[in-house]
């Protein structure tokens, strides 16, 4: 009995916590992080202040907190696509850089949320570990991939690659969340799989997932 109640605890504590979280993006999202100070995000989420002292240390702590909810949320739906991908090293990662490059992971609302954070990297040394963490598991993830591709590759060259081809897919990201009407539908994905096979020297075009379709009411 006592188990069951320290889990709905802190089941309860996390829902609360994430709650907070989710109130202090809405407000940086309309606003940019200086809109989101510990009032307007108890009067967003119908807390007291006190309680957000409760969870996060100091308004720094919670805006870390939000940043890495962004985008471990996009690493996460990023990943996600490989559970159904062919089992080919080239299929897996035809997938991987189109969903980098397609909704939910390319969405205007994350580009603006990241923008809004991404200066506070430079003067935040514990942001910046936050971003050092995120953008390493993304980057490990794509060097995996790599990897599995037929040719030996040494540790340091199959490095180089990945960061090649990160910063292709980045560049991209930002572009499409930036000015989405500028794209025509999955030219972007399109785009960096051509990139991504260009620097590895292999062709993905056949490997190219289609677009997944939307669910019609």
């Amino acid at each position: 009995m006592n188990g069951e109640r320290r889990k709905f605890t802190r089941e309860g504590e996390e829902r609360r916590r994430d709650a907070l979280i989710a109130a202090a993006l809405e407000l940086i999202a309309e606003g940019g992080p200086a809109a989101a100070t510990v009032r307007a995000i108890a009067e967003r989420a119908g807390v007291t202040p006190g309680l957000i002292r409760h969870y996060f240390r100091t308004k720094e702590d919670l805006t870390r907190s939000a940043y890495r909810a962004v985008m471990e949320r996009m690493n996460t739906a990023n990943a996600a696509v490989l559970e159904t991908a062919p089992p080919t090293p080239e299929a897996r990662l035809a997938a991987f850089v189109a969903a980098s490059l397609r909704p939910p992971v390319l969405d205007p609302a994350a580009t603006g949320l990241w923008a809004g954070f991404i200066h506070l990297v430079r003067r935040d040394p514990l942001m910046r570990e936050v971003h050092a963490a995120t953008y390493l598991a993304y980057r490990d993830q794509l060097q995996a991939l790599i990897a599995a591709l037929p040719g030996a590759r040494d540790p340091a060259h199959l490095r180089r690659l990945a960061i090649a081809c990160n910063g292709v897919i980045d560049g991209l990201w930002l572009e499409g969340g930036a000015l989405p009407e500028a794209f025509g539908p999955d030219e972007l994905a399109t785009i960096g799989v051509a990139a991504v096979a260009a620097i590895l020297g292999i062709d993905l075009a056949a490997h190219l997932p289609p677009l997944p379709q939307k669910d019609t009411p």
